[in-house]
């Protein structure tokens, strides 16, 4: 399938954007606390006060931002945090993405295209480490059409471990496709579609995506549009950040937000925001041309979580163990554990070799490694599925959640799931303080709603299995 993007609308007004972030460059701490008390609403921010939040430098003010980031993300989400892992199905590209180690002309780089047996496989042993969801990633090459990829997706969810394993949830990161293609893969039960810009800057995104459908802007920009008219109601966005100047991404990303939310009544269901990480013969991954540093990483996700309150926000591996910690708080709802970014890389004893990977991470802890960390921090591990399985996706979900339906429905959910966690895949000690943490938490429920979380606990620990509320 060859990109069409004969009529389609550069929504994107990249010199708007611009007076935008150069008319907020300088603001007053009365307006930044004004902004907050505003933010503090969870009701969202302006592009123009998104990008004064962005801009801010002063530490004191900051520290508002982050303490303001951590009250919203506190009365939205409370302290679930949900997990998943990323299944890499092939490398096999056609683009010659700068920054990439699959890009085509990478000759140095292992072409590997998962088997219906490898797939199988690998899903197995993620089972068996105790994931329900997965994100499948897939090269972009004009081969790999939707029947393939949505043939793919079915093998994933037929794979049942010995264990409880089963995968409850498929998110894919494919190629944009045309509206009948995203309907074969809505059919066959996927639940986010994943698709990054990568950069908004149209002379950047040309620079870098010189040959391969990835260097039609309009035709990637447009993905979502046809996803959602296919019937897929949860999408994902991002940008990679260090190719740009991220401000100028950042509103470029609510921008795209904002559209669909004009257009279909919803924006995203969830944002990423990964930097750029080295990779095998990537031309610019080893010098990102505009990089983000530390400080200023940690207030893009906090502003985003004002900017944007119900919208899940993703950190991958990418990012260090300590930096990850710290997110968690100021805005991160979805984190992905015990990731490896190559086909087959579950399976493969020797798995840390930089001529497979498509990037380097930074985070290479167990999946039982991170849960141990963020149980000791106070998180509940999520693996819940309910709501996609209970058709309450876009729209609905959108409109539940800013009634407090994550607190009131997603809250019990995650501690069921991670009960099953508990009894089927952890070690002792994770045992021992989980199940300390899910009782502190039962604490918390009105008398009612404790009964029934405590009888559904009480079935799982009898045997039964995917209860929800």
């Amino acid at each position: 399938m060859n990109p069409d993007s004969t009529g389609l609308i550069d929504f994107i007004d990249g010199n708007k954007i611009w007076e935008i972030v150069d008319s907020t460059t300088r603001t007053e701490a009365d307006q930044v606390y004004d902004i907050l008390d505003k933010a503090a609403e969870a009701k969202g921010l302006s592009l123009e006060e998104t990008a004064r939040l962005l801009q801010v430098e002063d530490l004191e003010l900051n520290e508002a931002i982050f303490e303001t980031a951590r009250k919203v993300k506190q009365e939205i989400y409370g302290n679930r945090m949900v997990l998943f892992a990323p299944l890499y199905i092939t490398n096999e590209c056609s683009n010659r993405c700068a920054y990439c180690g699959f890009k085509a002309t990478n000759k140095e780089l292992q072409r590997r295209t998962l088997s219906a047996d490898e797939i199988r496989q690998e899903v197995s042993v993620l089972e068996n480490q105790g994931h329900k969801r997965l994100l499948l990633v897939y090269g972009e090459h004009p081969k790999f059409g939707a029947d393939w990829i949505a043939e793919t997706v079915r093998k994933v969810y037929d794979t049942v471990s010995e264990k409880s394993g089963e995968i409850r949830r498929v998110n894919i990161n494919c190629a944009p496709l045309d509206v009948e293609g995203f309907r074969k893969l809505h059919e066959v039960g996927i639940g986010t579609y994943q698709c990054f810009q990568e950069t908004y800057h149209r002379e950047t995104y040309a620079e870098l995506h010189p040959s391969g459908h990835k260097k039609d802007y309009l035709w990637r920009l447009h993905a979502m549009h046809r996803a959602m008219e296919a019937g897929i109601d949860d999408v994902g966005m991002g940008t990679l950040l260090g190719l740009y100047d991220y401000r100028f991404d950042t509103i470029a990303l609510l921008t795209h937000a904002a559209e669909l939310e004009a257009k279909f009544g919803v924006g995203p269901h969830t944002l990423s925001f990964p930097r750029l990480e080295p990779a095998l013969n990537a031309d610019i991954a080893f010098n990102p041309p505009y990089p983000i540093f530390d400080a200023q990483f940690k207030r893009l996700v906090a502003v985003l979580r004002l900017s944007v309150p119900y919208t899940g926000l993703i950190l991958s591996t990418r990012e260090g163990r300590g930096l990850r910690r710290e997110l968690l708080d100021l805005g991160v709802s979805q984190l992905s554990a015990g990731s490896r970014t190559y086909p087959g890389a579950y399976s493969d004893p020797d798995y840390d070799r930089p001529d497979v990977q498509q990037f380097c991470i930074g985070d290479n802890r167990s999946l039982e490694e991170v849960i141990s960390e963020i149980v000791e921090h106070g998180y509940v591990p999520s693996w819940c599925t309910a709501c996609y399985r209970a058709g309450r996706t876009g729209e609905q979900f959108m409109e539940l959640a800013k009634k407090g339906f994550i607190q009131e429905f997603c809250h019990p959910n995650a501690l069921l799931t991670f009960k099953e966690y508990l009894l089927d895949y952890a070690h002792k000690d994770t045992q021992k303080r989980g199940n300390s943490l899910i009782s502190r938490e039962l604490e918390c429920f009105a008398v009612k709603r404790k009964g029934v979380v405590s009888d559904r606990l009480n079935r799982i620990e009898h045997g039964e299995r995917d209860l929800f509320l």
